[in-house]
């Protein structure tokens, strides 16, 4: 049995979850999220959510945690948030954004503009001597996550001298270079 999809989930002070149609929907003060499932059945019993599965098939073992954490992240989203804080490390790469047009020079002969979704905050942190940090924050982890992971595709951090986007707290495997 699923470890992670036999504990109920604790529904904080102004969240309201509603499970209607085979889909979930999870209202806060920082938004609204919803997602449908399949396979298991969702309960809500007194400030708790519980997700239970008929039997023990393989798919329906599957989604047992899978659900029972996506619920939980949508709680947890709407309820606090999320963040990411990504870090660009090399000589000249800057990172400004108006509103939520994010614009990043990290060594390329033309400045890379990305719209960001307006569910994700965006900040740019720009400290002299110090690399700068793009703060992302959203009440969608998974849309946060993506977002991310654009942002860091556009320049991956390499291994012999760690030049590039990265998160903040990554730890990169370093290489050693050319020894003469």
């Amino acid at each position: 049995m699923s470890r992670i999809g036999k504990n109920p989930i604790a529904i904080p002070a102004g969240v309201t979850v509603e499970v209607k149609d085979a889909v979930v929907t999870v209202k806060g003060k920082l938004g609204e999220l919803s997602q449908d499932f399949s396979d298991v059945t969702v309960k809500v019993e007194d400030n708790h959510v519980i997700v239970e599965r008929s039997s023990d098939h393989k798919n329906e073992r599957a989604k047992h945690g899978l659900y029972r954490s996506l619920i939980n992240n949508m709680i947890i989203g709407v309820s606090e948030g999320f963040t990411k804080e990504l870090e660009l490390v090399g000589v000249g790469y800057r990172a400004s954004n108006q509103g939520q047009k994010l614009d990043l020079a990290v060594g390329f002969s033309h400045n890379i503009v990305l719209e960001i979704a307006p569910e994700v905050k965006v900040e740019t942190v720009s400290e002299k001597g110090k690399n700068p940090i793009v703060k992302l924050s959203s009440f969608d982890k998974q849309l946060l996550g993506q977002v991310s992971a654009k942002i860091r595709s556009f320049r991956k951090p390499e291994p012999y001298k760690g030049k590039g986007i990265k998160f903040v707290g990554e730890v990169l495997r370093r290489k050693a270079g050319k020894s003469a």
